[in-house]
């Protein structure tokens, strides 16, 4: 256990092997402490949890990471969306209703925050897997997604895609070079016809390994593999990444008791993970709240301030001049 003192109290604690706050001395050190104290290790805490403490960076005020260059992936009120994938994009008998599912989760947060309504095209197919070259092919819901990413995406004319492949082929064993060589034919020619925004999300977290033959050859290791192949692929053909693997944090009540797919809060999880990834990427989605924002009193008064202080308002985004080509 690696052991840190604060200056403000008399507690000792660390972090265990998981990265986890424990107490090594007597009490309670909450119950104890100064409010300046508490605060100091209610910080604390939060900034260990979750990772081992070796991984946690310090930084001194001057060396806060930023933005190296501004870059807008898309300013302009996406118009249509097409995602596509098997079995938890297209919803089953594990939700109480379709309504539940991650992607319309995600299509009701575009439509609230960017100024414009967005078209939802849901190619999500059960049982499906990459290609007919999938060791659960045979057994699949066909046609694979080799087989229709052009009648399902490409003709769509959308300008927002989301890919969800990987879990069925990790579950059947595929070789993560093969998934990755018939994943990224559906990439490059989704790209070549109107070249939209596409988001891959990683493999999602389960734990059914066992229980669903033949796609019983999977494993968390193989999961994770699958996962590092997503975010080489992302990189190569200059796509966005939706972690949902980690969204979900290998949180077991996340997913159905069936093993395989996200329980209503997981697929809540899902859903807000990849509308993060938009938001950081896209201001198109925040026009609707600019608009109201920037014509409130407060609003007025403040870019008064910040100007006679020096420090005015730069609404960079809003020039156009930092944002990648956009599909119309």
């Amino acid at each position: 256990m690696i052991t840190i003192w604060g200056q403000l109290s008399s507690q000792k604690v660390g972090f265990d092997k998981r990265g986890l706050v424990v107490g090594t001395g007597k009490g309670d050190f909450y119950r104890n402490e100064s409010t300046m104290s508490r605060w100091f290790w209610l910080c604390l805490i939060v900034v260990g949890c979750g990772r081992p403490v070796e991984e946690v960076p310090s930084y001194s005020v001057d060396q806060v990471p930023r933005l190296s260059h501004r870059v807008d992936y898309r300013s302009k009120p996406f118009r249509r969306l097409v995602i596509m994938g098997e079995s938890t994009v297209s919803g089953g008998p594990w939700l109480q209703q379709l309504e539940e599912r991650f992607a319309d989760v995600l299509v009701s947060l575009i439509r609230e925050y960017q100024n414009k309504p967005v078209e939802y095209i849901n190619k999500g197919i059960g049982n499906n897997v990459i290609s007919p070259r999938s060791p659960g092919y045979i057994q699949s819901t066909k046609p694979s997604a080799l087989e229709r990413y052009n009648k399902d995406v490409v003709l769509q004319n959308p300008d927002l895609v989301i890919l969800c492949f990987g879990l069925n082929d990790m579950r059947a064993g595929m070789p993560v070079d093969d998934f990755v060589e018939d994943f990224q034919t559906i990439i490059q020619a989704i790209r070549h016809g109107n070249d939209p925004l596409i988001i891959l999300t990683t493999v999602y977290h389960m734990t059914g390994f066992r229980s669903h033959m033949p796609l019983n050859q999977g494993s968390p290791e193989l999961t994770r593999k699958y996962n590092r192949a997503i975010f080489q692929l992302a990189e190569q053909y200059h796509c966005l990444v939706a972690d949902v693997w980690a969204a979900q944090g290998v949180a077991d009540w996340l997913v159905h008791p069936d093993g395989v797919h996200p329980n209503k809060l997981g697929n809540l999880v899902i859903a807000n993970c990849i509308f993060e990834t938009l938001v950081k990427h896209c201001s198109a989605l925040s026009s609707n709240l600019y608009e109201k924002d920037i014509e409130s009193n407060w609003s007025k008064n403040y870019l008064k301030v910040r100007k006679q202080q020096a420090d005015p308002f730069d609404p960079w985004w809003k020039s156009g001049e930092h944002v990648l080509q956009e599909s119309e």
